[in-house]
């Protein structure tokens, strides 16, 4: 994350070693040093804790609460036996301990971490973090601390991304997003996305998100803050890329009719070819139908946004994204589950008549029904035939 963050700042036009401070702590030394390694690899430097002083629930190790401009974190989902009195002397609670077991320790921490990363934000800070899906509603003590997080006004989004995002593991997850400096408008207001339908399959363990579909998802969030000129820009740079004679979805049909006909002209032509050129062949067509395919996924996802939001107005989509007031959010029990919010996506109409397709199939069933009687009669009677 580190180096992610130093490429975007980099990408930006300014250097990320003179812009930005980069902490860390971590309890495994070795953890430590191959984040120290990575960083220096990829010409970063950064202030990296490790061993007992720095295990996160029970030290500060920089003495950062209400200093970071910045907090992003992907830390282990229900960590048990947490010692509930070492979490509380070392602070960075501001909504008090989650619920703590007869043993005096905290039984899932997922609220601990999201306190710290909370507590870390200064006046005007930002958090971005992964965390179990289970946590956007699990009860008790971790309902009232959402509560709280809620009526601070500072929950700003939530997305709830589905399984297999993780190299090691399948289970689906969800991202906060808390904003100390949320404006006044929008202070009563979360936004909630729901993308578990919205990734590419890489293989049969591994999805991700695409350029395109993170440009897409910060869109959603860029108009949800009125920031519509960001939205514009990224239009632009679809049309830049997919060229701006046609519209949007009149080039999707352009490049679905073009790959059509390539890969029709390459089957033809590698058929018609002798055999000791037919892989040449082969390989000449696959470099344009890779092209082709590069540009027709972009075209995709240029349609994907535009027919929701076109020029750059917001709206709720159902089964994508809503913005929530907090009496909403309170009369649903403080969950800060999307799918509770952003509801279910209409169901395409396929133009089949309902009743008269049911009509059909119980005429069939009848047929099939009548077939197999007669079928049982028949091996029964050559079964007697048989003296059985």
């Amino acid at each position: 994350m580190f180096v992610q963050t130093g490429d975007f700042v980099n990408n930006a036009g300014m250097s990320a070693n003179t812009a930005m401070t980069f902490y860390g702590q971590e309890k495994v030394e070795y953890n430590a040093q191959l984040c120290l390694m990575n960083m220096a690899v990829h010409g970063l430097t950064g202030v990296i804790k490790s061993g007992d002083e720095a295990n996160t629930f029970y030290h500060d190790a920089h003495n950062l609460a209400g200093c970071c401009d910045y907090v992003m974190a992907n830390p282990p989902f229900n960590v048990d036996k947490v010692k509930s009195e070492s979490c509380e002397s070392a602070g960075r609670l501001p909504f008090g301990l989650p619920g703590v077991n007869k043993s005096k320790e905290v039984g899932n921490a997922n609220y601990l971490w999201i306190s710290y990363f909370y507590a870390y934000l200064n006046e005007t800070g930002r958090a971005g973090f992964v965390m179990a899906s289970s946590a956007t509603d699990s009860q008790g003590r971790d309902k009232d601390i959402r509560q709280k997080l809620v009526e601070t006004g500072h929950v700003d989004v939530m997305v709830s991304v589905g399984n297999n995002f993780f190299y090691t593991k399948s289970l689906p997850c969800s991202l906060w997003f808390f904003d100390k400096g949320k404006d006044v408008a929008r202070l009563d207001k979360v936004l909630f996305i729901d993308a578990r339908n919205y990734y590419t399959v890489v293989d049969r363990t591994l999805n991700e998100w695409t350029d395109w579909q993170l440009k897409n998802l910060n869109a959603i969030v860029w108009l949800y803050r009125g920031e519509t000129e960001k939205y514009t820009a990224l239009l632009d740079e679809y049309r830049a890329v997919l060229g701006d004679s046609l519209t949007f979805s009149e080039r999707l049909q352009q490049l679905t009719d073009d790959l059509a006909s390539c890969r029709a002209a390459a089957k033809e032509d590698v058929e018609r070819a002798a055999r000791k050129d037919k892989k040449q062949i082969q390989e000449h067509y696959d470099g344009d139908i890779a092209n082709l395919e590069h540009y027709l996924s972009i075209a995709k996802e240029a349609v994907w946004l535009y027919d929701k939001f076109g020029e750059g107005e917001y709206r709720d989509i159902p089964g994508l994204c809503k913005v929530a007031e907090r009496s909403e959010i309170e009369a649903k029990g403080w969950s800060l589950t999307p799918g509770a919010y952003v509801g279910v996506a209409p169901v395409a109409d396929d133009g089949v008549d309902f009743k008269q397709r049911m009509t059909e199939i119980h005429a069939e069933l009848l047929k099939l029904q009548a077939q197999s009687n007669e079928l049982m009669e028949t091996i029964s009677r050559n079964l007697e035939g048989l003296g059985l």
